[in-house]
């Protein structure tokens, strides 16, 4: 089948060049036209007389993959099948039952069921290991196909057969589907007296009016007059929604953003759409160094005109904007297709990925041969790199053991036993780690026979192994032998220096057993120093002001 539809589409190319070729090709017709001859004729030949069968599409797809990466990561091709993850990302929306999965050694457990979706209303707890679904056993099944199988028509009836810790019958649990819309805002609510808070997590196509009616009760119920937009972690999505809700704070008409393309008539100024619904409301921006794409967009311009404060870390520095273009048998390709300008006119990319090193790995563009540009009132910004926020705060947690027992889901896998122990805990508002959990936790590790290893071990190790290929570890014995003494990490003083982390991740962990995001966002409020930045800003003798004029 496969050679059925191929051949006849490259010879089509062929000969439509050969004809309009004739007399004077041009130069990149003519080598895309043999490009595409050469691929045919290898795949022609590989599929004649190579000894094994091949798997078409899987080479095909391989092909692509390899030609699209020595672009850039945001360049992709999405074949049929994965069509609804590209629903998801632009929409937030699928159907299915509404959770999270992932794999734990060779089972797939429930991670996270959402709140108030048909997983969670029916009864399934995170620590839930699937075993079957609608007859289908899990065994051996990669979390992508257990979440293809979980997923399906709205309204169809799913069957699931669940293991659930402590418990030794097999539960078996159906219900329908649902539509699953997930909202971009995660959490709003009142921090101080008339200033409102909100998580934006993405930007779908419901980011900006889920915005509006947020900020729009906290107006009505709250009377606030300030708003604290976090878009840490937010990683973007269409460009559009950051358009409105740009819109919402700055007059109508105001330029936003200016794409530049290859394609000079595809280049394209976008301007706020309507009348701002809040023009007078004080704005402070929460970013950091995941705040990519669309958030750089909201964040930059409110930067540029001079209408709100950023507070955080340097964002990614994603300057670049994709299209999605449609390839034929339901396949797509995400391609990268423009650059975007914000107001002061600069372009925030970080990396220049049509400048590669000879080993085709790529840099980011250093602070000294970036540029300066001026906001509306003249304050000084610069492009390349990111969003610089207004004031920059730093994330001083190490990579240490707290992460390590993280990537091994030893939180997760604890906190289920916990919660067998536990049906009752204090809000988020009011939950405090006992001694007595973080003693049974270290205990658990220990019973675990936990341990790590960090990377300045990998490097030490391949350190020595070099020493030893040219001959000089018995030169520098008594050093390596001290280094390793200092760097291999021992399970019991980390778990004590650590406290805190570990600590702290445990109990976020916990709080979304019983409380959900929600909760876990509350949770986090608590302690949250950019949050404390904002807010110290915000107060009457605070230096909102003062640093949008610019005299700070």
């Amino acid at each position: 089948m496969f050679k059925k539809i191929i051949f006849p589409i490259l010879f089509l190319l062929t000969f439509v060049h050969s004809v309009s070729g004739a007399s004077k090709p041009d130069q990149r017709t003519f080598r895309i036209s043999k490009n595409l001859t050469i691929f045919n004729s290898v795949f022609r030949e590989l599929d004649l007389f190579y000894v094994d069968t091949l798997n078409y599409d899987k080479m095909l797809k391989g092909s692509i993959d390899n030609m699209l990466e020595k672009l850039d990561p945001y360049t992709v091709y999405l074949p049929e099948e994965e069509t609804d993850d590209l629903t998801f990302m632009t929409t937030g929306e699928y159907a299915g039952i509404g959770s999270m999965i992932m794999k734990t050694g060779t089972e797939v457990v429930v991670s996270e069921p959402y709140e108030g979706m048909p997983a969670q209303r029916n009864g399934i707890r995170a620590g839930d290991v699937i075993l079957d679904i609608d007859g289908q056993k899990i065994s051996g099944k990669s979390v992508n196909e257990v979440s293809a199988l979980l997923k399906g028509t709205p309204g169809t009836i799913i069957k699931l057969k669940l293991k659930r810790p402590g418990e030794k019958n097999i539960l078996e649990k159906s219900f329908n589907r649902e539509k699953i819309q997930i909202n971009p805002v995660r959490y709003s609510t009142l921090v101080a007296d008339k200033i409102g808070y909100l998580m934006l997590s993405e930007f779908t196509d419901r980011a900006a009016i889920e915005l509006k009616a947020a900020v729009n009760e906290m107006v009505h119920k709250n009377q606030i007059e300030s708003l604290v937009l976090d878009i840490r972690n937010n990683g973007g999505g269409l460009i559009d929604e950051a358009i409105k809700i740009v819109g919402y704070f700055v007059p109508k008409g105001t330029e936003v953003v200016t794409t530049k393309a290859k394609n000079k008539e595809a280049d394209r100024t976008y301007k706020t759409p309507t009348e701002p619904i809040f023009p007078q409301m004080k704005l402070v921006i929460l970013a950091n160094r995941s705040s990519a794409s669309a958030s750089e967009i909201v964040a930059g311009s409110i930067q540029d005109l001079d209408r709100g404060v950023i507070v955080g870390e340097r964002t990614f520095g994603k300057g670049l904007v994709q299209n999605i273009r449609p390839v034929g048998f339901g396949g797509n390709l995400k391609v990268t297709t423009a650059k975007y300008y914000i107001p002061s006119g600069r372009c925030i990319q970080a990396i220049d990925y049509s400048h590669r090193n000879e080993d085709g790995s790529v840099g980011h563009i250093p602070d000294s041969l970036t540029s300066e540009f001026k906001t509306r009132i003249g304050r000084k910004v610069r492009d390349g790199g990111g969003i610089i926020p207004d004031t920059l705060t730093k994330d001083e947690r190490k990579l240490n053991v707290a992460y390590y027992i993280f990537a091994q889901n030893l939180y997760f896998d604890f906190v289920t036993q916990y919660v067998l122990k536990h049906p009752l805990i204090a809000s988020p508002v009011d939950f405090k780690l006992s001694e007595d959990d973080y003693k049974a936790f270290t205990d658990y590790l220990i019973s675990k026979k936990f341990s790590y290893t960090t990377q300045t071990e990998k490097y030490y190790k391949e350190l020595l192994e070099m020493a030893q290929y040219e001959g000089l570890d018995s030169r520098a014995k008594d050093e390596f032998t001290a280094l390793k003494t200092k760097l291999m990490p021992e399970v019991s003083k980390s778990l004590e220096e650590n406290k805190k982390d570990i600590a702290e991740l445990l109990s976020l962990e916990i709080i979304k057993r019983y409380y959900y995001q929600k909760g876990e966002i509350q949770y986090s409020l608590r302690t949250d120093k950019e949050l404390k930045v904002a807010l110290d800003l915000l107060k009457p003798d605070g230096k909102y002001s003062l640093i949008l004029s610019g005299k700070k």
